[in-house]
């Protein structure tokens, strides 16, 4: 029997609270496609306080953020790059072209073409997320995306240099320093000083999450990324400072982060808020951890491995942390996650820095239908046939003929027509 020994909040409460945002961001979308550049400027002055002169920065200004960030710091950078890089090569080299000979003198296929622009964000609100820049950046660039757009908000009335130098060394076409929904915007809508693009990554908070909702169809996007969550599995085998960590490492994100602790250990279960208070004792993000482990919290007791593994896939969580004697159980029969932490040695904050793997993963239940953004998100899987021989399009023709008009389409009828007459005894 599953049993949630401790809830979060309603799902009334997290509807009011989108109503409110839908509205705020519909407005702010209205406005810049109406006044373009005028509209971007007023929004980052009323929100951000941030109004240069030009919110692309220049070659100068790239190479003077970059010469600024601490040679180690950058060191740090290009490693986590070399991981995210070699890992969304790796990724594209299994996404090969195909043609095929369906019939003799029938050849269908596939190409994969990257997508011809996309705007990465990255978030800088509560924390300047330099790993975003590497998560959408270098695996666009890895895709063979042509044209780059990185944008992030400026942090503390300027732009963040490690932010900067991580778009820059990525392989960034152009940087912006402008936030939120009017970056958003921007990028999809275009202005008088800045092309749109055809695509937007990148995680960013509720306002930014709703922007891309709004706009996709304008452009593709990547993912709705809601709020950050984390989901452990655990049995008797886990320490219980290790589930501790690893639930507020996540729970730090923001207020709203739903962090669930799902185990077969009545000990466990037990022992884990005690552990979560001894960590807030301490940790310096705990005002932002508290709340969000308080009010979205989560610990839920199974009794066999069937539970664990049928109650993690219907709460199809972000991030899935396995912590128990056999975790490839779970690699094995989970389907729904966004990505899977197998064992104590890894954890979440590996792969949001530095492992390889993506960070940007789906949230709210997205699990269930799609994956995170990778290098075969950038890419476009485009089909094409050839016919060869007239005997093949007198074949095929024949019996698209008499599809065309059973369906009534008289027109799509005559298409087949034609090359039956046309090459019937042409050859």
């Amino acid at each position: 029997m599953i049993r949630a020994l401790k809830a979060g909040r309603s799902q009334q409460a997290k509807a009011e609270a989108s109503a409110e945002v839908r509205a705020t961001v519909e407005a702010i979308l209205a406005d810049v496609g109406e006044r373009g550049d005028a509209a971007v400027r007023h929004h980052s002055a009323s929100l951000d306080g941030w109004s240069p002169d030009s919110f692309v920065l220049s070659r100068s200004e790239i190479e003077a953020c970059v010469a600024s960030v601490p040679e180690p710091m950058l060191d740090d950078i290009r490693f986590a790059q070399e991981q995210i890089r070699g890992f969304a090569i790796a990724q594209r080299a299994a996404l090969t072209d195909v043609e095929v000979e369906t019939l003799p003198g029938v050849f269908l296929g596939h190409r994969n073409i990257p997508v011809g622009s996309v705007g990465c964000y990255v978030p800088g609100g509560r924390y300047p997320m330099v790993a975003s820049a590497h998560m959408s950046v270098v695996t666009a660039k890895a895709a063979g995306v042509e044209r780059i757009v990185a944008c992030a908000p400026p942090v503390g009335g300027t732009p963040h240099p490690a932010i900067v130098a991580a778009m820059h060394l990525g392989g960034a076409d152009e940087i912006l320093v402008l936030g939120g929904v009017q970056a958003v915007a921007a990028m999809a809508l275009g202005t008088e000083t800045l092309e749109p693009v055809d695509m937007l990554v990148g995680p960013g908070n509720a306002y930014v999450a709703e922007a891309k909702r709004q706009l996709f169809g304008r452009v593709g996007i990547d993912l709705l990324a809601g709020p950050t969550e984390t989901l452990i599995i655990a049995d008797e085998t886990c320490d219980p400072e290790l589930a501790a960590v690893d639930l507020l490492g996540q729970a730090e994100h923001g207020p709203t982060s739903p962090a669930v602790l799902l185990t077969t250990s009545q000990e466990l279960a037990e022992s884990v808020p005690a552990a979560i208070a001894a960590e807030l004792k301490w940790l310096p993000t705990a005002d932002v951890a508290r709340t969000a482990w308080e009010e979205c919290g989560e610990i839920i007791l199974c009794e066999t491995v069937d539970e664990l593994v049928s109650e993690a896939d219907r709460i199809a969580s972000e991030h899935v942390q396995v912590m128990t004697a056999d975790p490839q159980v779970f690699l094995e029969r989970m389907r729904n996650y966004g990505a899977l932490f197998l064992g104590p040695r890894t954890n979440v904050a590996y792969g949001d820095k530095v492992i390889g793997t993506n960070h940007t993963l789906p949230t709210m239940r997205a699990a269930r239908y799609t994956g995170g953004l990778w290098v075969g998100k950038f890419l476009k899987t485009c089909t094409y046939q050839r016919v060869e021989s007239d005997e093949a399009s007198v074949a095929i023709g024949e019996v698209c003929s008499r599809l065309c008009e059973l369906e009534g389409f008289a027109g799509h009828k005559e298409q087949a027509d034609l090359r039956v007459r046309r090459y019937r005894g042409a050859s």
